[in-house]
């Protein structure tokens, strides 16, 4: 169980089921959005919104496989091959077929957040497996993956002119998860986004760099 940083009170871990929410109120919302937006910027990013998008379900897959093996390694991620298509762009394993359009991309996206569902469903809460922001367990890389998709989100809707606010009780659980010592008392979307170098909360300017904590909690 983790702390609301909003309240103090117990909140429930994050789950599967999390990751399941904010993969398709993600999808819901790329689904429409205009189709000639994702070579623009995404938010305040360098990348474009497909690539942006890509790099979201690399995320997932991402995460999902570092679950799959059966002695997963603790010292570095499971060794899938990493590329980019331009020197500024994000590193990736997979691509989305370009031919396919956004609505392909799209469905990469939700594929991959299916992965990471079924193998935080299925892998027992003791297992642990390398991540730079600390070994986790399969409760951490799902509060990894649901922040993932909600601030990529979130710099997406900016870059389409879309509106985005995911639910106040997803984001309090992944803040006490993976961001403990983030301040209490506002709104917890834009602590979150405060957490992720994306807003300003009173009395705590923007952050300029940002480290989640994936260790496991007691």
């Amino acid at each position: 169980m983790s702390r609301s940083v909003e309240t103090g009170s117990v909140l429930s871990p994050v789950t599967a089921d999390d990751v399941d929410l904010a993969v398709r109120l993600a999808v819901g919302i790329l689904r429409d959005a205009p189709a000639q937006g994702w070579g623009g910027k995404a938010g305040s990013l360098e990348w474009d919104c497909w690539e942006t998008a890509e790099h979201v379900a690399n995320d997932l897959f991402y995460y999902a496989v570092q679950l799959g093996p059966q002695r997963p390694p603790l010292d570095t991620h499971v060794p899938f091959a990493l590329s980019r298509t331009r020197p500024d762009g994000p590193t990736v394993s997979l691509f989305a077929d370009r031919d396919a359009g956004p609505a392909g991309l799209v469905q990469v996206l939700e594929a991959c957040g299916a992965l990471l569902v079924a193998m935080v469903r299925t892998t027992p809460p003791r297992v642990r497996a390398h991540h730079g922001a600390g070994v986790s367990d399969p409760e951490g890389f799902a509060a990894m993956g649901v922040v993932e998709t909600l601030v990529h989100t979130h710099d997406l809707a900016e870059g389409f002119g879309l509106a985005w606010t995911p639910p106040s009780a997803l984001c309090s659980r992944v803040l006490a998860r993976l961001f403990p010592q983030a301040p209490g008392g506002a709104d917890p979307w834009l602590t979150l986004l405060w957490a992720t170098g994306r807003a300003e909360l009173p009395g705590h300017p923007r952050l300029t760099t940002w480290r989640s904590d994936s260790t496991p909690r007691s």
